[in-house]
């Protein structure tokens, strides 16, 4: 008897004019003890089989056909109360947004011990001692102070970590992890997926991974999975399907994976389907302002630059605690170049992206645009031409885009704000760049929820060249898009800083997306700057133990089919 066996699952939302087919007739079976990986497109339905298993479709989402048994027990047709007696008892599931899993009212403790005792008969105390156990088992340092701290205290990769440990709480027999290292660093990716493989051996629960790294896929599933606009196109063992795909979506799928160890000028993308969208740098580059710069001048210089956040406020002089998240980094970042940022989850990449960018104040140090200081947040007139010429692209579009205003009110802000262009030109400069980023005039009069998170992100690099700046931070981009997605963000940002001559400052924790964008990368480590090379020579010759490290947690991908075959 499986752990876990679909068959025949349709899911299906209505609408007025018809319904939507999210999953067709599919079937998916989970050993004891199997890691068994979902793979596809955004909108495959990888996600909906997901929710169809926990019984937390959203209405009026539901299931048609088919069955979901769990140890030979159909539990697709009970009732709400049956379901939330399972939810989080025999099944447990880590969402991908860590923040829409924690209640920012709570601590971290409350929230354990909370899910400890409503799922195990264990006492307060009991409860108090596994809470600190699960959170020292998912790597997360000083656990005694860090359960007393809320989740807005905790770095994204950190978050992740709690949800995880969460998700632990209650010993469950079956695990739905949907895209649980989307915002991890490859080191605290390593850990997360050495404490599902030994969940999975040792306490043989079964395990669902959806996600889009074929990476994790390839280092730590048993079985794969891959779904295409709602259907199952093929499945197998991990070593066949990736390495000997038999479908065509599959073996386009693994050719668009960024390889570590074979530089391209451009990102395969996926060319299943024949679906191509048009990125016209050409149109955006006719209008675009050039600055003459000097080459060998930096665009950006920083200074010995320091930033501390309040840990621990007290009404004593002198008592309070404080976390140095930048300590003391200097680099320069020169016109036209592509620097990288790399390093763990809490080393301080966002941090000195958001010093320089003016989101944060600057507690020591100092950060030059042009040969001008633009870290004193107090000179305004320096601040608003500052801010016209640098832009930033954030790492969830969906929480940088706000959802009561339409598209085109999005993209005509900054414009507004800068005084750029009034009245009917305004519209025209909207309706320009969402078509040069391949969405159409008419996205501008939809709201950000009613597109997917490629789409989104590319109407956050609409509004990012509304202003027409010369400097883009771009952080994380691409995180938490498939490769399909990923490979067309990452081509229109080469396509920009090579046709518009603009610099960028690209922070990730994908190495190989690094390593083909990247001409020089900087590697941090608790708030320190431990390392700044070449890009080839810090993959190929790196100086220091904790690069080395890094790398060596680089997934290799040997098994995937070669992407030239």
């Amino acid at each position: 008897m499986s752990l876990l066996e679909i068959k025949d699952l349709t899911v299906e939302f209505p609408t007025r004019r018809q319904r939507f087919v999210a999953v067709a007739s599919a079937d998916l079976v989970v050993e004891p003890g199997e890691i068994h990986g979902l793979v596809g497109e955004s909108g495959a339905g990888k996600s909906t089989i997901g929710a169809a298993i926990m019984g937390l479709l959203e209405a009026p989402g539901r299931i048609t056909e088919g069955e979901i048994a769990l140890n030979g027990s159909a539990i697709s047709g009970l009732d709400q109360d049956a379901m939330r007696a399972l939810r989080g008892n025999r099944i447990s599931m880590i969402f991908q947004d860590p923040l829409t899993s924690l209640n920012p009212l709570f601590t971290v403790r409350q929230q354990l011990v909370e899910t400890i005792l409503t799922h195990l008969d264990v006492s307060g105390e009991e409860a108090d001692q596994r809470a600190r156990d699960l959170l020292d088992r998912v790597g997360i340092p000083d656990p005694d102070t860090r359960l007393d701290q809320y989740p807005h205290q905790f770095s994204g990769g950190m978050r992740q970590r709690v949800v995880i440990a969460l998700a632990l709480c209650s010993e469950p027999e079956v695990i739905i992890a949907d895209e649980p290292t989307t915002a991890l660093d490859v080191a605290v990716q390593a850990q997360i997926l050495d404490l599902i493989r030994e969940l999975a051996e040792e306490r043989q629960v079964g395990v669902i991974l959806i996600t889009h790294d074929m990476g994790v896929i390839a280092d730590t599933t048993d079985r794969v999975t891959v779904m295409y606009q709602g259907e199952v196109v093929e499945t197998g063992p991990t070593d066949q399907v990736i390495g000997d795909p038999q479908h065509l979506y599959s073996q386009s799928l693994i050719a668009a994976v960024p390889r570590p160890n074979e530089p391209r000028h451009r990102f395969p993308q996926i060319s299943y389907g024949g679906r191509q969208t048009r990125f016209a740098i050409e149109d955006i580059a006719r209008n675009w302002p050039r600055q003459d710069a000097d080459p060998d001048t930096p665009l950006i210089k920083v200074q010995n630059l320091s930033k501390r956040f309040l840990e621990k406020r007290s009404l004593i002089p002198g008592k309070s605690t404080y976390f140095t998240a930048v300590d003391d980094v200097s680099f320069d970042i020169f016109p036209g170049e592509v620097f990288g940022i790399v390093g763990e989850s809490g080393s301080g990449k966002s941090t000195i992206a958001r010093l320089i960018s003016g989101l944060h104040r600057v507690d020591g140090g100092v950060v030059h645009f042009r040969g001008q200081e633009v870290s004193d947040l107090s000179n305004k007139a320096v601040q608003a031409a500052f801010r016209q010429e640098i832009q930033m692209i954030f790492q969830d579009p969906f929480s940088s885009l706000n959802p009561r205003m339409r598209v085109d009110q999005i993209i005509a802000e900054p414009i507004h704000h800068h005084r750029l262009l009034s009245g009917s030109a305004v519209k025209t400069r909207v309706a320009e760049l969402l078509e040069q980023v391949g969405m159409g005039a008419e996205a501008g009069f939809k709201y950000p929820h009613e597109f997917s998170g490629g789409q989104r992100q590319r109407i956050c690099i609409a509004r990012a060249l509304a202003t027409q700046p010369q400097f883009l931070i771009c952080d994380e981009p691409t995180s938490a898009l498939d490769v399909s997605i990923q490979a067309q963000i990452l081509n229109i940002l080469k396509d920009l800083q090579e046709h518009l001559g603009l610099t960028l400052l690209f922070i990730s924790h994908d190495l190989p997306v690094v390593r083909q964008m990247c001409s020089r990368v900087a590697v941090m480590k608790n708030g320190q700057m431990v390392e700044l090379q070449a890009t080839e020579d810090l993959f190929a010759r790196p100086k220091t133990e904790y690069t080395r490290e890094l790398l060596s947690l680089m997934p290799r991908l040997d098994a995937l089919q070669s992407s030239g075959s």
